[in-house]
């Protein structure tokens, strides 16, 4: 045991020492002989046999506030706990619990906790909040959920607030679902009302675990305990229907929502025109994306490049175009992979001429496009024996700065041979080699395999003549 005299001029020195210094100055003091710690007593100045005084309450929560090492935090709460008539205030007890809690040393935090009981200390039910996320972090949903039942043995209510913690906590564990749901269901026999939060938190986890029916059945239950469901209710089913490729539900989602005047979010058009779109239901999606505004939600560029896309992939880029168009008018400017996405399509479809119209539009509003998409703009150039548009694609890229890839050179380049003389195809090099290219441009990977052919061309001339 620690000698009782010792004074506030220790407490004063470990402010900001190392843990082993605290217990090596302890140490000293308890290896004293009992002679030397006589002839260090009768060395004292004696004030009618008062003990020096170790300061108060307050002295010791700003000293074990300001400590870093949570152990040598314990051992100053512990030093001060035994002096006579020394009482530590709550404060204090509370700063200690949450410096252990977070250092994970659980087992000490848990011990000064039950203390608190033991003493009569009024616990503010912020400390079990702390305690509760400290778990939580801990990855510890076992301990968390215990923390429930401890806020009862502390004859206080657990708070609302606190049932969503640790249902949150609960629900990132699929193994503690089934648990999570029996607190839900227990709780208002303990006091605790389940708000919209509560019900969110348990239906999104039961949708993303497939379990589709628990999520509506909470979601029903929610009109019927007079929680009122919110945008965010509403979404986790839809998402989960779409999911399970039940988009027409969703869509009767949406309505039942709107006609109970909520407002959707852009999260839930997103996830019906992604659904609607895979489903290859276009008509659906365009009268969805032009409801968005009329029903509070503007588009934005990811709503109508979405729908954008599910036209391209079903051939239909022409009706892709106009939605494209329409876009400014509505407020929406489009960016680089709307033009992409149309390009592409258009190209799929044979479409060459009018691709490389939105080539240049997009490269004019400072686009550059994705080598795969000039590629399989030149190569269909190439195929029709559009040779003089390919190399016009070619020079506008690079033009603006683009480095077409080296599949690209390695496809138009043969073409160019095919189609034209030998005399001709410099002539076109020359024009394509006027453009100024940069250092990153890689025409220098095919001019080996360029030269090569060109030689193989002439050789085979001379000799058929």
């Amino acid at each position: 045991m620690y000698h009782a005299s010792l004074s506030y001029s220790f407490l004063s020195k470990v402010r900001k020492p190392s843990f082993s210094y605290c217990l090596t100055t302890l140490s000293h003091h308890q290896k004293q002989e009992p002679n030397d710690r006589y002839r260090n007593n009768e060395q004292e100045p004696k004030e009618g046999n008062k003990q020096p005084s170790i300061g108060s309450p307050a002295r010791i929560q700003k000293l074990i506030a300001s400590q870093s090492d949570p152990l040598l935090a314990r051992e100053i709460f512990d030093l001060a706990s035994r002096q006579p008539n020394f009482r530590h205030s709550y404060a204090t007890c509370h700063t200690l619990i949450l410096k252990l809690g977070r250092s994970h040393h659980f087992s000490l935090m848990q011990a000064l906790l039950s203390s608190l009981k033991s003493k009569n200390y009024s616990i503010s039910p912020s400390l079990f909040t702390h305690i509760i996320q400290i778990y939580g972090d801990a990855k510890m949903p076992d301990k968390a959920l215990k923390t429930f039942y401890t806020i009862l043995e502390f004859n206080i209510k657990p708070l609302t607030k606190q049932l969503n913690c640790i249902l949150e906590i609960l629900v990132a564990n699929n193994n503690f679902l089934r648990p999570a749901f029996d607190l839900f269901r227990a709780a208002h026999k303990h006091g605790v009302s389940a708000n919209t939060k509560s019900y969110n938190i348990l239906m999104r986890a039961f949708c993303l675990s497939g379990d589709l029916s628990i999520g509506y059945t909470l979601f029903n239950q929610m009109f019927k305990r007079d929680v009122l469901p919110d945008v965010e209710s509403y979404r986790i089913l839809m998402q989960a229907l779409c999911r399970k490729s039940q988009v027409n539900r969703a869509v009767d989602l949406l309505e039942d929502m709107l006609n109970k005047g909520f407002v959707p979010d852009t999260l839930s058009y997103t996830s019906l025109l992604n659904s609607l779109c895979r489903k290859k239901k276009l008509k659906e999606a365009y009268k969805l994306l032009c409801r968005m505004k009329v029903k509070g939600c503007n588009p934005d560029i990811v709503h109508y490049n979405t729908v954008i896309s599910g036209f391209c992939k079903v051939g239909r880029a022409a009706d892709a175009c106009k939605i494209l168009e329409d876009m400014p008018s509505n407020g929406c400017l489009p960016n680089l992979s709307s033009y992409q996405n149309i390009v592409g399509g258009l190209c799929n479809q044979g479409m060459y001429d009018e691709a490389k119209t939105y080539v240049k539009l997009m490269m004019s509003k400072g686009f550059s496009p994705h080598f795969s998409v000039a590629h399989i703009l030149v190569t269909g150039f190439c195929r029709i024996g559009k040779i003089e548009d390919a190399c016009e694609v070619l020079c506008e890229l690079l033009g603006h700065g683009n480095s077409p890839h080296a599949d690209t050179w390695a496809e138009i380049l043969p073409s160019v041979c095919e189609e034209y003389d030998t005399e001709a195809t410099g002539d076109l090099l020359k024009q394509v080699l006027k453009v100024e290219i940069k250092r990153d441009t890689r025409i220098v990977h095919v001019g080996a395999a360029l030269e090569e052919y060109l030689t193989k061309k002439i050789k085979t001339r001379s000799r058929t003549s």
